[in-house]
């Protein structure tokens, strides 16, 4: 099973949390955090977390409110996966950094990370989300802004990845 945790404030985080609900099937459970907050974490071997930027680089609201209750998860051996979502015209110097600071605390706290996307095709001027070597996101890249014809294609793709990327 996959645990898929998400905060969303306009809705667009929840969308394509569905989307991606809807391409895995009933192997896939989602949890808006809101609602849930992190509580089913630990049940989890295989996880995706969704999580859009705020204004100049800030965790949406929901985020912002577990904060440091992630560092109290023990995710050794346990499989992460993220997606994000920003606009990388209005803020561009800091698009998608909520997943790239999400990325760094789910890391430090034992998660091994997948789900690595290509950075091409984006046009922003800096992110916290990048890869060391600067060549792919943390995860998949969102902008529902600028590129939402881009998205369903993204996520169909990116699903795929993640199926060879979980264990079986």
């Amino acid at each position: 099973m996959i645990g898929l945790f998400f905060g969303s404030t306009t809705g667009n985080t929840e969308d394509v949390a569905v989307a991606i609900a809807e391409q895995f099937g009933p192997e896939l459970t989602q949890h808006d955090i809101a609602d849930e907050g992190l509580a089913a974490v630990p049940h989890y071997q295989q996880l995706i977390f969704g999580i859009p930027t705020w204004d100049f680089g800030e965790l949406q609201e929901d985020w912002g409110d577990l904060w440091d209750e992630i560092d109290q998860l023990d995710l050794s051996g346990t499989r992460c996966a993220l997606f994000g979502l920003g606009d990388q015209i209005g803020y561009g110097e800091w698009f998608l950094d909520a997943m790239g600071l999400l990325h760094d605390k789910l890391q430090a706290r034992g998660a091994e990370m997948i789900g690595y996307w290509p950075n091409q095709g984006y046009n922003f001027e800096a992110s916290k989300a990048l890869t060391d070597d600067g060549s792919q996101f943390v995860g998949l890249a969102l902008d529902e802004d600028s590129q939402h014809g881009e998205t369903a294609e993204r996520v169909s793709r990116w699903v795929e990845q993640l199926r060879a990327e979980f264990p079986a």
